[in-house]
């Protein structure tokens, strides 16, 4: 599985969003100089995310962006999902039920249900907020 440019620039964004907003709205053109990211590609991404609780925009001469919730509220799995789509590790495990006709027998199959699991939980368990405070290195997920 690879995370593709367009997950990691969603991340960046909300974090840039949740460092900068204040009380105010941040435009994508400010995020867009700070990340290093062209605004044409946030422009892209910005709809992903309009209508699911993420963004909150406003129009006008202090119009821009910013969270619609605390940074505490999202997680990386959430974005991940939104703008990537699935984060399944195979194709074969997109489907729920399994429609591989080859499931019922693959061997290969427990081990990547196992890393789809891990994959997860530990996406889950980061928030905006464990990005910004620097808490996201090496974790370790205990069962």
């Amino acid at each position: 599985m690879k995370i593709s440019t367009r997950g990691r620039y969603a991340l960046r964004m909300l974090v840039d969003l949740a460092q900068n907003q204040g009380d105010g709205y941040v435009t994508l053109k400010d995020i867009a100089a700070r990340q290093e990211i062209s605004k044409k590609y946030l422009e892209q991404i910005v709809p992903l995310m309009s209508g699911h609780n993420i963004l909150m925009t406003n129009r006008g001469h202090q119009g821009g962006y910013r969270l619609a919730r605390q940074p505490e509220e999202y997680t990386a799995a959430e974005v991940l999902r939104l703008v990537e789509g699935s984060l399944k590790p195979v194709a074969c495990m997109e489907n729920d039920p399994n429609r591989c006709t080859r499931c019922t027998f693959c061997l290969t199959l427990p081990m990547w249900t196992e890393m789809d699991r891990i994959l997860a939980r530990y996406l889950e368990s980061i928030t905006l907020r464990n990005i910004l405070d620097g808490e996201v290195g090496a974790r370790f997920i205990s069962d």
